[in-house]
């Protein structure tokens, strides 16, 4: 049953066959949107949230592309403008990790990362915000031209040994995020970003899996418990509506504190 909050949104999430971005894609459908599931290689993935969100009595379809690929980004976001009549929200989620040690780390690795989770996100960001210019605010059921959210991380503030290519890229993300509200709200067009910290996802699976696991992780985490995946979707759903209409050029950690540096509390 939906909650009406996103009644008649149109709306497409990057990334959304699995964790965060599948978590996102099927709160939206519940909330009452119309829903683009995309994805780049879990086609199963996919319909798993189209499936939730069909039962939810929602609109949603599955629609694969490679977010590093400028034309096959172009064609996505036209075929959701296509197939929903334009579109109000994107959630640009889709990343990936390639772990190495600074001077272990390849070229190769550096770059894809940075392709998926900067370029990525900047490339679906400027065909989105394109369509959502064109239409004007008021064209669809929100107050704005459009919201676009940027799922970034804690390690845009928080330095991560052994990760710094996925570091860069949230830092970037940050600033691509900052620029680009700067520079369509004018327009109509909101940006905001969502950075979670540590999310109960298969991604990470090792740090929570077991309680001894999951009992370190917590001395990052001043509030006590591991995020999960219908924290950041419920911030999604709440960015995306008019409820935050007021809001464009922000940051929201999820995180339960972990950005407030916990290793700090005694003093340092």
């Amino acid at each position: 049953m939906s909650d009406g909050v996103l009644a008649g949104y149109r709306t497409l999430v990057t990334g959304a066959s699995s964790g965060i971005g599948q978590g996102t894609a099927i709160a939206f459908g519940r909330s009452g949107a119309k829903v683009a599931v995309n994805y780049r290689s879990d086609r199963d993935g996919a319909e798993e949230a189209v499936r939730a969100v069909e039962e939810a009595g929602g609109e949603a379809y599955a629609v694969e592309a490679d977010v590093s690929d400028a034309d096959a980004v172009t064609a996505m976001v036209e075929e959701v403008c296509e197939r929903f009549g334009g579109i109000d929200v994107l959630v640009a989620n889709a990343g990936m990790q390639k772990d190495a040690a600074t001077l272990e780390m390849s070229v190769e690795d550096w770059r894809r990362v940075l392709d998926v989770n900067l370029t990525g996100q900047f490339l679906c960001a400027q065909a989105a915000a394109r369509r959502m210019v064109a239409q004007g605010p008021g064209a669809g059921p929100a107050r704005s031209a459009g919201s676009i959210i940027t799922m970034s991380s804690v390690h845009d503030v928080i330095p991560w040994a052994g990760h710094v290519n996925y570091a860069a890229s949230k830092g970037g993300v940050d600033m691509l995020m900052r620029t680009m509200a700067q520079e369509l709200a004018p327009r109509g067009v909101r940006v905001n970003s969502i950075s979670p910290g540590a999310i109960k996802t298969a991604i990470n699976e090792e740090a929570w899996s077991t309680p001894e696991a999951e009992q370190e992780l917590l001395q990052l985490i001043p509030y006590g418990r591991v995020g999960v995946v219908d924290d950041v979707a419920a911030a999604a759903v709440w960015l995306a509506s008019d409820a935050s209409d007021y809001v464009t050029g922000t940051v929201l950690y999820v995180d339960g504190g972990m950005t407030t540096y916990p290793s700090f509390r005694e003093g340092g």
